[in-house]
């Protein structure tokens, strides 16, 4: 798969390396600073395969746009694993951040033009 025309297949790419972003920041923590080859090799590949994905996408939805919902699932994706698994805080201010992120990436992806084209 090397050319994306569909803005649904565009918009699923940008998703699934948000995703792998996520992946990435939880087996970069449990490298241990890359002293652990298992999360680390785990955390070259989701990096990798994210950064791959996303750049796939990038026919299609314009890369200020991709970037910014890309790097915003990963973002907040990642600090709510902290907070779900990690006992990171969850004070009234960084929950309010956290939607507010979260806001702006629906907020993107719904405002896309020609997003449902395809």
């Amino acid at each position: 798969m090397t050319e994306v025309t569909s803005p649904k297949l565009a918009w699923t790419l940008i998703l699934v390396s948000g995703l792998l972003e996520i992946a990435f920041a939880a087996a970069v923590h449990h490298s241990a600073g890359f002293t652990r080859a298992g999360p680390a090799v785990l955390a070259l590949l989701f990096g990798g395969l994210s950064v791959y994905l996303m750049s796939l996408a990038l026919g299609v939805v314009p890369i200020g746009t991709a970037y910014a919902v890309w790097a915003g699932i990963g973002a907040a994706g990642t600090a709510l694993l902290g907070i779900a698994v990690f006992g990171e805080s969850t004070s009234p201010a960084r929950i309010l951040c956290l939607g507010l992120v979260i806001v702006g990436i629906v907020g993107l992806q719904l405002l896309e033009p020609g997003k449902h084209a395809g």
